[in-house]
Order: C-alpha cells, then structure tokens, then sequence
C-alpha cells in the first residue's frame, strides 16, 4: 500500500493551487477579494468545467464586476456579455439575473461587506453555511466551495474538508476521515488540500498521475 503521506505530498506538489488563485484571486479578508470568491463559488455551482468557471471569473474581474455595486451597475446585458467572453454560454443568461440578484443582496444585507455575514454567523460555521445558501445561485455544495476557499483567512471555517474533497480522496486510496488526511497533509494548508483533493475527485487523470508519481 502506497503511503497516504507519499501521495498528498505527489498531489498537492502537482495539483495545490486553490481554484481562487487559478482565478487571480488574492485572498484576503477584505470586501473585494471576498465578494469576488463569493461570485467563483456561484459559477462553479453549475454543472460545468471547473476551467470554464474560473475563465469566466476573471473575465467579470476584466469587465469591472470585481464588487457587488460595479456588479449591479453593469446590468444584465454587459454581464451576459463577460459570461460569453468567459465561455460560461450555457447558463449565461439565468447566471446574468443570479449574479446581479446576488449583488442587490449583498449590498442591502450586508453592506457589500461579506465580513458583516462572518460576523451574522458568530463563528458558527454551519450558520454560516446556512447564510450563504440565501445567496441567489448558492446551495449546499457552493457553500461548500466558498467555505473550502475562505478558510484560509477565516480560520474558524477550517478545516473544512466537504463531501467532494473526501470523494477525491476515496479515488486516490486515501483515508475518508478528515483528521486521518490532515495527519498526512502535514504542514500542507486545509484549502490548499482540499483543492487538491476536488481536482482529484473532478478528472480521473489527477488521481492516476498522483499515484503513478507516488509509486
């Protein structure tokens, strides 16, 4: 049996870039960089490639939509319009009215400062889980995806392993229990591992090559 050690250290060596950093995302605990996660979460949501949603990320970040009253004052059509250029044409126009809702909530309920919802939770992070699905576009598993990323500069959040980080370990051999995995991710940051394991879990190839490498 290949060490569990040997292939977090092989997958996370290839595959341990947050897909927030994948879409020029500098996470940091401020409006912006939040907000702009927030609107990856809500793309990644649909059933459509994970390279296609963060393309389409940075294409809103180019087109000026980097926070919730540029978002809302861009309109419906100019946001069609960065979906497209993104790739994102499938789900382009309902994504259109979800993300412009989005920003109409995040202004009224939380002043554009997605801190505000952090506090609303008071540490508690199935609350907040349970916050973020009010967000028009975000359910269970986009909840998921925000709260996977955001760990790294909300620490009570963490770790936060979620049912597609453990599939991916399932399909690399790895142990299920997230305190097991963290134990042989070492130093490894919990986003940065759960990152790595959602690529693992999302193309068969990720996990093949993690192993052949960890032979």
């Amino acid at each position: 049996m290949t060490d569990p050690r040997r292939v977090v250290r092989e997958l996370v060596r290839a595959h341990g870039r947050t897909y927030a950093e994948e879409a020029g995302i500098r996470l940091r605990d401020t409006p912006q960089p939040l907000y702009r996660l927030l609107v990856l979460a809500v793309l990644l949501s649909a059933r459509i490639r994970a390279s296609v949603a963060v393309a389409t990320a940075r294409a809103l970040h180019e087109a000026g939509m980097r926070d919730p009253r540029r978002m809302t004052q861009a309109g419906r059509q100019r946001r069609v319009n960065a979906l497209g250029e993104g790739g994102y044409r499938r789900y382009d126009e309902r994504t259109a009215t979800l993300l412009g809702d989005g920003a109409d909530l995040v202004t009224h309920r939380w002043g554009g400062d997605l801190r505000r919802l952090r506090q609303e939770a008071h540490g508690d992070s199935g609350e907040l889980r349970r916050l973020l699905q009010e967000v028009p576009g975000l359910g269970p598993a986009g909840a998921d995806i925000f709260l996977r990323e955001v760990q790294r500069v909300w620490p009570e959040v963490g770790p936060h392993l979620d049912d597609k980080a453990l599939s991916g370990a399932r399909r690399l051999g790895l142990p299920t229990d997230p305190d097991q995995l963290l134990e042989a991710a070492g130093d490894t940051e919990p986003a940065v591992l759960a990152a790595a394991l959602v690529r693992a879990a999302l193309a068969k190839e990720v996990a093949e090559d993690t192993l052949r490498r960890a032979a």
